[in-house]
């Protein structure tokens, strides 16, 4: 019998020592590249999924708000699966069954919308969209939305030497989810169709699986993590520590929906303007979740007085004018208090057991903060009033604020308190304006308001308190504009306003003028019969020419689809016995166009003129008429309705366009260049199409008169009349991609736009 002393082991090889210290030196970029990978195909389902629907379901932002709370449910529902599995099984077993889960994932895929799933009900389309998401992607989303957590508590388990602070790994993911959110417009979208991208992202979730493969290898090593934490090291958490977890994610998830939704309604509705404060989102995340952070803690607090203090004054008021600075201002505040937030929320982390508990709470604060601004504040504020709002709460969430005591710390703010709730009640009961020649006093009443913010810098809930008066200030002043109505819907906020003296009253939608009536002749006696057309639409314009060169083929026109209803102005083109109807999305948009004390046109051209509401792809589509000439007016706003100009959108059109008919596109765009679209579109159906931009209009603020970019596609040019001699012949451009359902390409036509080509 021989014995084994402790003398007789084997001392391990050079071999066996040079590769374990390869893999305690690679274990920490295992880890960060699978969360990346993770990351990258969780935030690229998200746009690949709403553009495969949105041909089926149309532009309804309904669609945009049910997809984002469902996406957040999931989320959270992902985190709490993560949580469970972390409480009742090993790290190995919990690997193991992770990866069950992705093969079964992986058995459903490529992504697809779901069989079965036809038209929306007229009735319940929230819910139905929310089963048509769950049914679709449920499943990989969810899948997806658990690995991060999973997978830092299984590093917390590992035994690396920089398992102590799992949580840097976040930032892994972050970037992550900031890559997928700059490719899928840069690099995606522009080169590959739906088809291909379900295809690469399959390929992708094959890599994910091999990547977790490997993870589980090393966490099959391992033991639970109450195993390796001493329970000296987990200290107890309280309800109230929770709360705190909950709302300092709360605040930035709600602010991130709302300064995107404040900068691309009310200051310029730019695309992928939305990107920039997502990605500043995302990349907060990654500056402060790590052991050194980018900026130190106590720097971005100081900061935050010097950036707020500014925007105050500036929310409501200079925008028109100086819009850039505006957006630069409002976008270094909302990242530094976004900072500000996350630094907080990253220095009350919990010991690494209690790491998926910290992540649901988070994921719980995301939900509430996102339904917030973009369900709740909808629904019940007229105007983007959720922002100031989360401002003013994330001023809240600064350290220190309430050190002494809360009744020591709202007894130096009541007083500017009660005087902004006084002002907030005057102005919703008066509506009350400043006259024109308050202007100078105004301006230097805000420039005193900023310095005083900044001298109570020190003091952070009499800052607070002087922020929130600031607001309410600027929220009484319009210059040059006397506010009639605000109205909001899920489409955007909708102004009517008097100009120029009152001598005329326009719609606003966002910052795009979308129609306007005369009131008052230049001798200033009030307008009498029926109100002249006016912005895009006015007599003896590109659109009244397009008008009149089909009517005249024809010698009158029986029936005309007009697709977008703005203030009713094209219900005044149409004469004798035509039956002309209009297709609108916002009912908001319906309701202010048939009330005569906003605008006339309909009332007075047209009371009779049906209006359907809903998705013109859709509507229209269902008519059972067709139609001698159909306008498409849905592109004079700066958003960008891309299911309404691909081939087969235009298809559908044809579809109900009677014999020798002519359909007329408006789409002026500040910010794209449409023409090639629909050149393409036009040469693969076979269509003629002709091109008119006009520049004779001024300024349509003092003429009321705007200058339009229009398209007329038709079977054959003779069907145009005089619009083929004399409107410019639109070919097909080779430089430019043909749009489909499949396939669109915005940024090439936004670079196109703004550089040529």
């Amino acid at each position: 019998m021989s014995v084994f002393h402790a003398s007789d082991r084997i001392a391990p090889s050079q071999g066996d020592l040079g590769r374990r210290a390869m893999a305690v030196r690679l274990t920490p970029l295992l880890y960060a590249t699978t969360l990346f990978v993770s990351a990258l195909l969780l935030f690229s389902i998200q746009p690949m999924f709403a553009r495969m629907v949105l041909p089926k379901l149309g532009g309804a932002p309904a669609v945009w708000s049910v997809a984002m709370v469902f996406f957040q449910t999931v989320l959270l529902a992902g985190y709490a699966y993560a949580h469970l599995l972390n409480r009742v099984l090993l790290p190995r077993w919990a690997a193991l069954f992770h990866l069950a889960l992705l093969g079964v994932t992986a058995a459903i895929l490529p992504i697809a919308i779901a069989q079965g799933w036809g038209a929306p009900p007229s009735d319940g389309t929230a819910l139905w969209l929310f089963g048509l998401f769950a049914v679709s992607i449920g499943l990989p989303f969810f899948t997806l939305s658990a690995s991060a957590p999973l997978l830092q508590s299984w590093f917390s388990a590992s035994g690396h030497q920089q398992a102590g602070n799992p949580y840097v790994l976040y930032a892994a993911s972050n970037l992550g989810s900031f890559a997928a959110l700059f490719a899928y417009p840069v690099i995606v979208e522009p080169f590959l169709t739906l088809q291909t991208q379900t295809v690469a992202w399959s390929i992708g979730f094959a890599l994910l699986a091999i990547l977790l493969s490997v993870v589980a290898v090393f966490t099959g090593r391992a033991e639970s993590v109450a195993a390796e934490i001493g329970a000296a090291d987990d200290v107890g958490v309280t309800s109230g520590e929770r709360l705190r977890w909950i709302a300092l994610a709360a605040v930035p998830s709600g602010l991130v929906i709302a300064v995107t939704a404040y900068l691309t309604t009310d200051i310029a509705a730019a695309p992928f303007l939305w990107v920039v404060p997502l990605a500043i989102y995302l990349l907060t995340f990654v500056a402060v979740f790590r052991e050194r952070p980018w900026i130190a803690h106590a720097d971005v607090v100081r900061f935050v007085p010097f950036a707020v203090a500014p925007l105050a004054v500036s929310l409501i008021g200079g925008e028109k004018v100086f819009w850039l600075t505006i957006i630069a201002l409002n976008l270094v505040a909302f990242a530094l208090l976004t900072l500000m937030c996350h630094g907080e929320l990253y220095a009350r982390r919990p010991s690494p057991r209690r790491l998926t508990e910290f992540y649901l709470c988070t994921s719980f604060g995301g939900v509430i903060g996102g339904a917030f601004a973009g369900l709740l504040a909808p629904q019940i504020f007229n105007g983007n009033y959720e922002y100031p709002i989360l401002i003013a709460l994330a001023l809240l969430c600064m350290p220190g604020i309430f050190t002494g005591g809360v009744r020591e710390a709202l007894a130096g703010a009541w007083p500017w308190l009660a005087i902004s709730a006084a002002l907030a009640l005057v102005w919703y009961v008066t509506r009350y304006q400043p006259p024109a020649t308050f202007e100078l006093p105004f301006q230097v009443l805000l420039a005193l308001l900023a310095a005083a913010m900044l001298f109570q810098r020190q003091h952070p809930l009499r800052f607070v308190g002087l922020v929130i008066l600031s607001f309410a200030v600027t929220a009484m002043w319009r210059p040059g504009i006397a506010p009639i109505e605000t109205a909001r819907s899920f489409f955007g906020v909708h102004k009517v306003a008097e100009i120029n003296g009152g001598s005329a009253r326009v719609l606003y939608h966002g910052t795009t003028i979308h129609g306007a009536q005369r009131l008052r002749n230049e001798d200033g006696t009030p307008v009498g019969g029926p109100p002249a057309p006016q912005t895009y639409y006015y007599f003896g314009g590109p659109l009244d020419e397009a008008i009149s060169a089909a009517r005249a083929v024809r010698g009158s026109l029986d029936r005309v689809a007009v697709v977008g209803l703005g203030t009713g102005s094209l219900a005044c083109h149409r004469k004798g016995r035509e039956h002309w109807t209009f297709f609108e999305i916002d009912p908001e948009v319906i309701r202010i166009a048939r009330d005569p004390r906003r605008f006339e046109f309909l009332s007075k051209c047209a009371p009779d003129m049906p209006v359907i509401a809903g998705d013109a792809r859709l509507t229209l589509e269902s008519s059972t008429d067709r139609y001698d000439l159909i306008v498409l007016d849905a592109f004079s706003s700066d958003t960008i309705p891309v299911h309404l100009l691909t081939r087969e959108a235009v298809a559908g059109y044809l579809s109900k366009l009677a014999p020798h008919g002519v359909i007329v596109a408006h789409i002026s765009n500040r910010h794209l260049d449409l023409a090639p679209v629909v050149a393409n579109v036009a040469q693969s159906l076979g269509l003629a199409a002709f091109l008119r931009e006009d520049d004779s209009a001024g300024e349509m603020l003092t003429t009321l008169k705007g200058n339009a970019r229009l398209a007329v596609l038709a079977r054959d040019a003779a069907d145009t009349g005089s619009i083929a001699g004399n409107w410019t012949p639109l070919q097909g451009d080779r430089s430019s991609a043909l749009w489909t359902d499949d396939y669109s390409n915005i940024l090439g036509v936004m670079l196109r736009k703004k550089f040529g080509g």
